[in-house]
């Protein structure tokens, strides 16, 4: 069952209400002290404006989108500053690439979870994405269906990766 995102903590709190597929219709309820009191902050790192508006829009009414960025300089320096829970990082960007973005922020201890978005379908490449401590790779023509499960899943220190074609 798709878990509903929500932009406030009373609707987030109703959201939660949901069926318990192993609980034969019986309804399960969370408690105030599960529900978020804030939204994750995100920051998005691509050099394809198309994509970038495409990331912010998926993502806006769940997560608190702290910096959109265009280059992996401008994709560290942001991770550096804002300190964000999760950075979405295409991995082939001008000036560093995503992979190494995070080598320097982990080098810099910063230990923001990374979930990538690439086109490249490449067991190589999701080696080494995985080898600095990524966490997910979500393949972008599957986005829209990928990406939000894949944000979860990092956030709660689990891997995802987007099945390749």
């Amino acid at each position: 069952m798709a878990k509903e995102m929500c932009s406030s903590p009373e609707t987030a709190l109703k959201a939660q209400v949901s069926l318990n597929p192993g609980a034969r219709g019986r309804a399960t309820r969370t408690t105030q002290a599960e529900v978020p009191m804030s939204l994750r902050r995100v920051i998005l790192a691509d050099d394809l404006a198309l994509v970038l508006s495409a990331v912010s829009a998926l993502l806006r009414e769940s997560f608190d989108i702290v910096a959109t960025v265009s280059d992996g300089h401008a994709a560290l320096e942001a991770i550096l500053k804002h300190e964000p829970e999760l950075a979405v990082l295409d991995i082939s960007m001008p000036g560093m690439s995503g992979i190494d973005v995070v080598r320097e922020a982990r080098m810099r201890g910063n230990n923001t979870r990374i979930v990538f978005l690439t086109v490249h379908e490449d067991a190589d490449i999701l080696a080494a994405c995985l080898s600095v401590g990524g966490l997910g790779y979500v393949i972008k023509v599957y986005m829209n269906h990928d990406l939000i499960p894949a944000i979860n899943a990092a956030l709660g220190g689990r891997v995802f990766v987007s099945r390749f074609s």
